[in-house]
């Protein structure tokens, strides 16, 4: 019987899903999370006392981490990696990451420009066929990005998470929702940019 993935701790859980976002409000942590608001403030206030995490006001604040709560994750992140033995796996799929990284950004260009009498201008989405064309192709990587995130969370489950943000993120580009390519803070760009940050933040590789 194969054995059961790693459960993250809510705790770390919502400390590292602020890592990984940035500072966000209350509904967009839980979203990431996959927790209830409910179940994601309270470990909120929690980690607020212990210093870890704190409440900045205004139209980009939200929760976001302190110094102390960035030194926490990383120590806690690399302990879970450890005691998961998950380090060779999870290796293993950032590599396959890495191959589909430069096509989702290369797709995330086209679908932001387009071109026009031989130049490259931005996209108002008013040709249908070209913006049919890049969904196709981005459904297509997702496909293969589906394998790599089905790789994670065989051994961590919090990574199952991306698996279904991603799919969400498509399925509303594919509903007519221009911003669930780029532009949304829900967007594909934005979840697999979240997905390249825990794979950099779990494995303890600097960003370039």
């Amino acid at each position: 019987m194969p054995e059961l993935p790693h459960r993250t701790s809510p705790d770390l859980l919502v400390l590292h899903t602020l890592r990984c976002t940035g500072f966000a409000e209350l509904a967009r942590a839980a979203e990431a999370a996959g927790l209830p608001e409910a179940d994601v403030e309270s470990e909120l206030i929690d980690l607020a006392v212990a210093g870890l995490v704190t409440r900045i006001s205004g139209p980009f604040g939200g929760w976001g981490l302190t110094e102390a709560g960035r030194a926490a994750d990383v120590e806690r992140i690399a302990a879970e990696l450890a005691a998961s033995a998950s380090r060779k796996p999870v290796a293993e799929a950032y590599e396959r990451f890495l191959v589909l990284n430069p096509e989702l950004l290369d797709l995330c260009t086209a679908w932001q420009t387009r071109p026009v009498d031989g130049a490259m201008a931005l996209n108002d989405h008013a040709d249908t066929t070209y913006d049919t064309l890049v969904l196709t192709r981005l459904t297509d990587l997702d496909r293969r990005a589906a394998e790599v995130c089905a790789e994670l969370s065989a051994v961590l489950h919090r990574f199952a998470r991306y698996r279904e943000r991603l799919a969400g993120a498509l399925g509303r580009a594919h509903a007519g929702e221009q911003g669930a390519v780029t532009e949304s803070t829900d967007s594909y760009h934005a979840v697999w940019f979240q997905l390249h940050e825990d794979l950099l933040t779990t494995l303890g590789i600097p960003r370039h």
